[in-house]
């Protein structure tokens, strides 16, 4: 039991791991696909900002300016069959970081994911994202 424990988590840091590169890549470079790497029926809550359905996120993002981001620290944990999630197989991703827009001074950020498989693809079920004020 501890074995098969130790192998989600490995596979849960894996994940985490490929799929914020590839996350922060499409948000400073190829905005105009962010939506694939969401639910339909996903949620944002953007510093306090709630917005729902990937359609309304991806126009959220298109009216961002341009930014950078730099993670510092990424931690993941699956969720296991006897939470509360409904989806099968599903990632809690917390990041933290810096972010810049338009070249301005960077800022501290944190940011949890919700992920889960759809098919051969993960998704984002629910995203929080915060500034850290000093």
């Amino acid at each position: 039991m501890e074995q098969e424990r130790r192998t989600k988590v490995e596979q849960a840091c894996r994940t985490a791991e490929e799929f914020i590169k590839h996350y922060y890549e499409g948000l400073d470079r190829r905005r105009n696909v962010m939506s694939r790497l969401y639910l339909d029926t996903a949620t944002l809550l953007w510093n306090g900002n709630g917005i729902a359905g990937k359609e309304f996120i991806q126009k959220f993002f298109e009216n961002l300016p341009s930014t950078d981001h730099i993670v510092s620290s990424i931690d993941s944990q699956p969720l296991t069959t006897g939470s509360t999630c409904h989806f099968p197989l599903t990632i809690v991703v917390s990041v933290s970081g810096f972010i810049a827009f338009c070249q301005e001074q960077p800022q501290a950020f944190q940011q949890q994911l919700l992920i889960t498989a759809e098919g051969d693809k993960w998704k984002i079920v629910s995203d929080c994202f915060r500034f850290q004020e000093p």
